[in-house]
């Protein structure tokens, strides 16, 4: 088998057998380096090895901390977006939906510090600024590159990371090349299939100056699928003073959701790069990404709080023995046996929704930039971008089910939810005695559509979010010697301006005449299928799903009949405008560089909304300005040829979401609650410093670990507290009482941590320990993360101050993948663990504290053969271990912090959701 060695020119391509790796490392790669190909040794049929080796060689050469995925090592696991390609990599972890990795959280922080961008250019995701990552194929990017550390270069935005996707070129391939996928999957749960296909299309010309090379491309992702899922909302209950109530939070609502979906991707790309000669080059870029999530939802809740009037507020001690034929519901009642995690509830509600959605998220980002030297070491970069994002929120139906207000028409649930794995909800008749205020289970059932519920409403909604952004760039660059090194210094401008406008439109029909008119049944029975639950989760009831061509047709009917609403309070027009200057030097040495500099930038926020007090709209139009500086130093050090120390100090900002800065007021009377954007909350700011060691082993591994440290002042929470005050109250309404949710700032605070990684194969040492040849296949990627992160909550609502844990951090995140490839042969097994992480920091004790998701677990596997050189079939395998995905409310540090000590639980299971094994297979091919 033939060996090569990687050299470090602007192209790296490596055809082994029957894959290929492009890593292009211009930028990355400094041109003197000419005698790093010493340090890489690859082998044929190795794509694995070759790929890791390609992205080392980026990393390596970089000036500041990064960690790389090259594009075969994207297509290496059954990785079908940028997320889940991502995790793989050192400090990384995600956020699922469905299943599915969604959120990009890099060393434990927050992540919607983590911003994405395309090419270097940031790029706004459609719901904003926590960036989704599952909307983007992993099939357009050429390589991965995650910087943890942030240059004067960079937006300030970036505060823990930036995702960024390097697009392939033309010229990452010496001539024509053709590559295609195609597969076909099975998801078990629920017998649901997959399809995928992608193909990449390239060649250079010469032209009459200099050379042009186009590259097209377009992937295809569909998947079906079935979830298994139950949810219940603890809450305190204010009637229940019995002796131990401080402690006590009663489930308020029960419910299942149970989902039939139907995900798909899609994304063309096109890219033309023109090189008259050696100095200049000239790019046009364009991608454009949909995503589009079909939803069908059957909602079955359980309003088991519905009489919680009728509890008594008595404070004495009462015997806690069951009582089967009480006076009141039961609800939150320990005098007749109930517990909040196992009891009898007689004649409650049942709210049933089925839901047809057809979400749409699409990214459309088109740059023109160019590069050019000239005269005595001078550079030019300038570029221009026009990005529209679009997230489409409709839903095509809602119709609503709900029981009516006699009791005995209503079921009695016996509840169990004493394992946090299960919700049990065993439902009988409800019975009347000859006492009126009494009541009693009767029969067992077990059909829950057999209860009757009425239709009460049918809703549609027309909900699009556009945000355009334009963003306009130009960096001077000069070569030249500085403080006893090479430097290039490096002026900039950057001009960013980014409209978001919300539209949402609604229509909700109620009336007997409305839902003849579009010919809806008003029985579920004639609105539903004969149809086998298609979950595994076990269920002490059976349903029908909901007939979603017969949503489709009624709901049509109703778009043609009647007209749509604006929903005002939930309608805004905001605009941010950036305007960003940065200086910076790199200064080159025999022991390594150092990059300084500063960035400074102006930001200017307008929003437009409307405030709806009774029958009154109010336009509201409010602006606000603010200038920052984020200095930063990074500081290189070679302690020989293969092993690295950097040293680094960055800041940066996040910005609230746009949303969150709307100027409105949304006023719900029923609910007594006000809802509101805050245009003058401040940006959340952060200071880092991390210290790295990196030994590039030779003549192939990679070793590393590092620590890090970042204070954060000015901390984004949302918050909820009264609104104390008569500017909205009307004659017959006091709002000054209402809740007021609204993001602020809060206290200071930090995180800290360590991480540390490793990448070896046996290939280079089996004949120095004596091992046989086919030993040489195997490999092994790992890496581990560990955070501590706290920060100060004020106090409020008579909650004294409390440190809590930064929302979306885990303690503890690591991967350890083996491999085995050789002779044709590519194998890999990856597990990924992520401890618990805080989801949302509660005010009060009223939903019964903090809420976190618990530790999540993967597992994945790969295998592929070459039939030929440029043929191979593949199998993936995903989500092996099957694990639930689980958020529990948690309210131990609340209760402490308000004077009773109560040790940590995890028993209040709120979301349980699971999504089961999925398998994938097919070929791909490369000319």
């Amino acid at each position: 088998m033939a060996v090569r060695r990687i050299s470090n020119r602007a192209r790296t391509i490596l055809l082994c057998g029957s894959a290929f790796v492009a890593a292009q490392a211009q930028a990355q790669v400094p041109a003197e380096a000419s005698d790093e190909a010493a340090d890489i040794v690859v082998t044929g049929s190795r794509p694995i090895a070759e790929s890791e080796a390609a992205a080392l060689l980026v990393q390596k050469n970089s000036d500041s901390l990064v960690a790389v995925a090259a594009a075969d090592s994207v297509g290496r696991l059954p990785d079908q977006n940028i997320a889940q390609a991502t995790s793989r990599l050192p400090g990384v972890a995600v956020e699922r939906d469905q299943g599915q990795a969604r959120y990009i959280s890099l060393r434990g922080a927050p992540n919607y510090w983590t911003t994405l961008s395309f090419d270097g250019i940031n790029v706004v995701s459609p719901e904003g600024r926590d960036a989704r990552f599952d909307s983007i194929p992993s099939a357009i990017a050429g390589k991965i590159i995650v910087s943890k550390a942030v240059t004067p270069d960079m937006p300030g935005e970036t505060v823990s990371g930036n995702v960024n996707v390097v697009t392939r070129s033309a010229f990452d391939y010496d001539g024509f090349h053709f590559t295609g996928k195609a597969g076909l999957g099975h998801a078990i749960l629920g017998d649901r299939p997959e399809e995928e296909a992608s193909v990449v299309v390239s060649d250079r010309f010469n032209a009459g100056s200099g050379e042009i090379g186009v590259l097209l491309s377009a992937s295809y992702f569909k998947r079906a699928m079935i979830t298994d899922n139950f949810e219940t909302d603890y809450e305190r209950v204010n009637q229940d003073k019995r002796p131990g109530w401080e402690t006590r939070f009663w489930p308020a609502e029960a419910e299942n959701k149970l989902y039939r979906l139907t995900r798909k991707n899609w994304s063309l790309s096109g890219r033309l790069d023109w090189k008259p000669d050696s100095d200049n080059t000239i790019s046009v870029r364009s991608i454009y990404t949909i995503f589009t999530d079909d939803e069908a939802r059957d909602n079955y809740r359980f309003d088991l709080d519905d009489r919680q009037s009728d509890l008594s507020n008595a404070s004495a001690a009462c015997s806690t023995a069951i009582n089967p034929t009480p006076t009141t519901t039961g609800y939150a009642d320990v005098c007749i046996g109930n517990t909040p995690l196992k009891g009898t509830i007689y004649g409650i509600d049942i709210r049933q929704r089925s839901t047809l959605r057809a979400f749409r998220q699409s990214i459309f980002t088109n740059t023109l930039e160019g590069t050019h030297q000239f005269g005595d070491g001078w550079t030019l970069n300038w570029l221009g971008n026009y990005t529209e994002s679009k997230d489409d929120r409709s839903v095509v139906g809602e119709a609503s089910w709900d029981s009516p207000s006699t009791r005995t028409l209503r079921p009695t649930v016996a509840y169990d939810f004493s394992d946090p794995n299960r919700s049990v909800l065993n439902l009988f008749s409800t019975v009347q005695l000859s006492t009126p205020t009494r009541y009693q289970a009767g029969y067992p059932v077990t059909a829950i559509d057999g209860f009757t519920k009425p239709l009460s409403s049918l809703s549609m909604l027309n909900a699009i979010d556009t945000t355009k952004a334009y963003t306009g760039k130009l960096v001077i660059g000069r070569e030249t010697s500085l403080l006893g090194g090479e430097a290039i210094i490096k002026l900039g401008f950057q001009f960013d301006q980014r409209t978001k406008v919300a539209d949402e439109n609604s229509l909700v029909l109620n009336t007997t005449a409305q839902f003849a008119a579009i010919g809806m049944p008003t029985d579920y029975n004639l609105f539903s299928l004969n149809r086998s639950f298609l979950g595994k989760i076990p269920m002490a009831y059976t349903f029908r799903y909901f007939d979603t061509e017969k949503m489709r047709q009624v709901t049509d009917a109703a778009r043609g009949l009647y007209a749509f609403s604006p929903n005002l309070g939930n309608n805004y027009d905001v605009r941010e405008r950036v305007y960003a200057g940065f200086a910076m030097a790199t200064l080159k040495y025999d022991w390594g560089s150092i990059i300084g500099g500063v960035r400074l930038e102006h930001l200017k926020n307008r929003g437009k909304a409307v405030v709806t007090n009774g029958s009154v709209n109010t336009p509201i139009t409010k602006s606000a300005e603010q200038t920052m500086a984020f200095p930063s130093l990074h500081v290189n050090y070679n302690l020989d040829d293969t092993k690295k120390l950097r040293l680094s100090f960055n800041s940066g900002a996040a910005r609230a979401d746009y949303d969150q800065l709307r100027p409105n007021y949304v006023i719900s009377d029923s609910d007594q609650t006000i809802s509101a954007g805050n245009p003058d909350v401040k940006p959340e700011r952060a200071y880092g410093v991390d210290a790295y060691f990196e030994w590039y082993v030779r003549p192939q591994g990679y070793l590393m670990v590092g620590a890090f440290y970042k204070r954060v002042e000015d901390v984004l929470y949302r918050q909820r507290s009264k609104f104390n005050s008569t500017e909205f109250n009307t004659p017959g309404f006091d709002r000054s009482t209402y809740d007021l949710s609204r993001i602020t700032n809060g206290g200071d605070g930090r995180i800290y941590g360590a991480e540390a990684a490793a990448q070896l194969q046996l290939e280079p040492w089996t004949q120095q320990l004596g091992l046989p040849d086919f030993m040489g296949g195997f490999g092994i990627s790992a890496n581990v993360t560990v955070n501590n992160s706290r920060v100060t909550k004020p106090a409020i609502n008579g909650v004294p101050a409390r440190k809590v844990r930064l929302p979306g951090t885990s303690d503890l995140i690591y991967n350890v993948g083996a491999y085995y490839e050789k002779y044709g042969i590519s194998l890999r097994l990856n597990y990924q663990r992520r401890s618990k992480w805080l989801d949302s920091v509660a005010d009060d004790l009223t939903d019964a504290g903090d809420t976190y998701w618990a530790a999540d677990d993967e597992m994945d596997f790969s295998a592929r053969f070459a039939v030929t050189p440029n043929v191979e079939v593949y199998f993936d395998a995903s989500n092996l271990l099957n694990k639930p995905g689980r958020r529990y409310a948690e309210p131990g540090n609340l209760l402490t912090a308000t004077g009773i000590p109560t040790p940590h639980t995890d028993i209040y299971t709120m979301e349980w959701e699971r999504f089961g094994r999925r398998f994938a297979g097919g070929v791909r091919v490369n000319f």
